[in-house]
């Protein structure tokens, strides 16, 4: 572990390199789980506001979903995190060619609304713990992601991450992540 501001970084951030393959895995991360994806208090309001723009976008049943229940709901642990689909895929999967996508980040990248998706879905596969004080920034490991482990070392999970890492903790704080990884500080 190092620490870079308030943040606890485990050394798989810098060493474990990744590259996503949509084609092998199928969007996976997005439809396997026990939960939908963990949100942050304010994505609900974000969220709520963009539906409209993000509903041409989403399964039909994902939007009766929403419409009857909500498109969040809590975890067993408490957690915000988005509706799910019969006990599997978050609402906001879309579907095309096979693949799971999200509709969130396809309504983005239509330019409809500038809310990409929620930030933990962002930088997946690591995952941020609150502790308080601290954050806790880990990898995720699991078998849906695989496929998408290589060693490539300019897919390191701190590069290939860069953009949603500095959407959350500035880009400051990045530049201290890059130096303390590069220079192996504190690991």
């Amino acid at each position: 572990m190092m620490v870079v501001g308030n943040c606890l970084v485990s050394q798989d951030i810098g060493t474990v390199c990744f590259r996503c393959d949509l084609k092998r895995c199928g969007g996976l991360c997005c439809v396997e789980g026990d939960a939908g994806a963990p949100l942050e208090e304010d994505e609900i309001g974000k969220i709520e506001s963009i539906l409209p723009k993000v509903e041409p976008f989403m399964e039909e049943r994902a939007v009766e979903i929403i419409r009857d229940e909500g498109f969040w709901t809590r975890d067993e642990e408490g957690t915000l995190c988005t509706n799910i689909i019969e006990q599997r895929e978050c609402v906001f999967v879309c579907y095309e060619d096979g693949k799971a996508l999200c509709a969130l980040e396809k309504a983005f990248r239509a330019g409809c609304t500038d809310f990409v998706k929620p930030i933990s879905c962002h930088l997946y596969p690591i995952r941020v713990r609150d502790y308080g004080e601290f954050k806790a920034l880990n990898y995720h490991s699991w078998q849906v992601c695989a496929s998408a482990l290589c060693n490539d070392r300019d897919k390191a999970l701190y590069k290939v991450l860069k953009e949603p890492l500095i959407r959350k903790f500035s880009e400051q704080w990045y530049k201290k992540l890059e130096e303390a990884i590069e220079q192996g500080l504190d690991y």
